[in-house]
């Protein structure tokens, strides 16, 4: 036996290959600085875990909904309806296991082979990965830096043809930090509002922002909710990576096959997580916004470290907790520097070309660490910075 041919369409993400090399690099005795993993340093709020333990020992340890507990749903459309302007029930919203499901889901119940789907590169390598696997046409559009690593429009609208099924939207960013300016957004919504697409909107970042007003979700725009599958959860917002607890807002019609999708591969989320969800969005919400001006601070003091290395240049990221720094004035290969930190410096990064081929020239460093190891990792970078400037400092 061998494996099914679609399974060579299948890619991985790099970060969790970087973490096992620097893993084993520590077991030999090296310091390593991991900027490679993006999650939150921050332990999940004490009254969402005080909650799951009281939920275990009520007894919500059974299946559930396979669309998710009718109270937690009841929670989430309050929430979002809140948040994004737009009136939504329970009716259309699903809790799946973790946020990349409503990636796979919508896109399996939605794509055919040949299709089109338009996705942000550099980005999230499982959008290209699920593309692939479905025998879908992936085509990248370029985040462009000088644009806060947004969309060129013109680009956009060039991309959109009558094969075009879905555009992926992802505000903020991974790897980049960047935010759709809301007349990008504005513009975007013109431009699919007429045609037969969706729109997936991956929002798992939206708590975590930089800018005076919180990023523009395009369901909030007139016609665009029945287009748009709106991603979140609670692994980025409420430290909750381990949970594993997303859940997907759509129009009714599409809420069948995700729940057709969710019989057939996990029958549903833990029951127990879910109660402590409901806890998450109506608690108190002060750990999340300490956690962000946590991130705040070592933004600026990172960012502006970086800018101080040769060859480096980072303009502090709109939104999520990624350093995306230009690396192109080194003359190095972005793998091969990600590779030479890791090793010379003890430096885990990720190379910017495994987000996409406009990645190539930038290196990705999550600053979910403390401000003492952000700054102990640019100076161990900069005191290796004569490989690419030729001489000593």
């Amino acid at each position: 036996m061998r494996l099914a041919e679609r399974m060579n369409r299948l890619e991985i993400e790099s970060a969790f290959d970087v973490l096992v090399k620097a893993r084993a690099l520590e077991a030999k005795g090296r310091s390593v600085v991991h900027l490679e993993i993006g999650e939150p340093d921050f332990p999940s709020p004490a009254h969402v875990i005080a909650s799951a333990k009281r939920a275990l020992d009520e007894g919500w340890t059974h299946y559930g909904p396979p669309q998710g507990l009718p109270d937690l749903r009841e929670a989430i459309a309050a929430y979002i309806s809140r948040t994004r302007g737009i009136a939504v029930s329970g009716k259309h919203v699903c809790v799946v296991p973790g946020g990349k499901p409503i990636i796979f889901f919508p896109m399996l119940a939605l794509i055919e082979p040949g299709d089109e789907v338009i996705y942000p590169d550099p980005g999230f390598p499982i959008y290209r990965s699920m593309i692939q696997f479905l025998g879908a046409k992936g085509v990248p559009v370029p985040l462009v830096e000088e644009r806060g690593f947004s969309f060129d429009l013109n680009i956009l609208r060039d991309s959109l043809t009558p094969k075009t099924k879905m555009l992926i939207l992802n505000s903020p960013e991974n790897p980049t930090g960047g935010v759709i300016p809301a007349d990008d957004v504005r513009a975007i919504a013109e431009m699919v509002r007429d045609r037969d697409l969706m729109v997936l909107s991956d929002e798992i970042y939206s708590r975590i922002y930089y800018t005076p007003d919180a990023p523009m979700s395009i369901a909030s725009l007139p016609g665009m909710q029945e287009k748009t599958i709106i991603l979140d959860g609670f692994s980025k917002t409420y430290a909750m990576t381990g949970w594993r607890l997303g859940y997907g807002v759509m129009p009714e019609w599409l809420v069948d096959g995700v729940n057709k999708l969710m019989v057939n591969s996990n029958s549903c989320a833990a029951s127990f997580t879910q109660r402590a969800a409901i806890d998450a969005l109506t608690g108190p919400q002060t750990d999340v916004d300490n956690m962000v001006e946590q991130f705040r601070l070592r933004r600026a003091a990172f960012c502006a470290a970086l800018n101080e290395i040769p060859g480096f240049s980072c303009i502090p990221p709109a939104g999520a907790f990624y350093a995306f720094a230009n690396v192109k004035r080194t003359g190095m290969a972005s793998k091969d520097l990600a590779d030479f930190l890791l090793e010379e410096a003890g430096v885990a990064c990720l190379n910017g070309g495994s987000f996409g081929s406009h990645g190539e020239g930038y290196l990705r460093f999550s600053f979910a660490n403390s401000i003492e190891n952000l700054l102990e990792a640019a100076k161990r970078i900069r005191g290796v910075s004569e490989k690419w400037q030729g001489e000593k400092r």
